[in-house]
């Protein structure tokens, strides 16, 4: 399969200091908004906590482009996930 194949997947994100985060976590979307489908976003889920949820169509190489970019931040975990097909 081609590495530069766009499929479907999802990104989930986990801010553990939304105020010290979000800002930074912006900025890296709207740079990586051509792959990013839909968006939803559950700001303070618990304190000082956030969740955002992205649907994607991107190549493996796209992706890990964004995840690496978001898992550099301090206090942001990542996890994604593409289909097969």
């Amino acid at each position: 399969m081609s590495e530069n194949l766009k499929r479907l997947g999802f990104v989930g994100i986990i801010i553990d200091d939304r105020e010290k985060c979000a800002g930074v976590v912006n900025d890296v979307l709207s740079k990586h908004s051509e792959i990013i489908l839909a968006r939803t976003g559950l700001p303070n889920a618990k304190g000082n906590t956030s969740v955002i949820t992205l649907v994607i169509d991107a190549s493996t190489d796209e992706l890990g482009v964004l995840t690496g970019q978001l898992g550099n931040i301090p206090g942001v975990s990542v996890k994604s996930g593409l289909a097969k097909k």
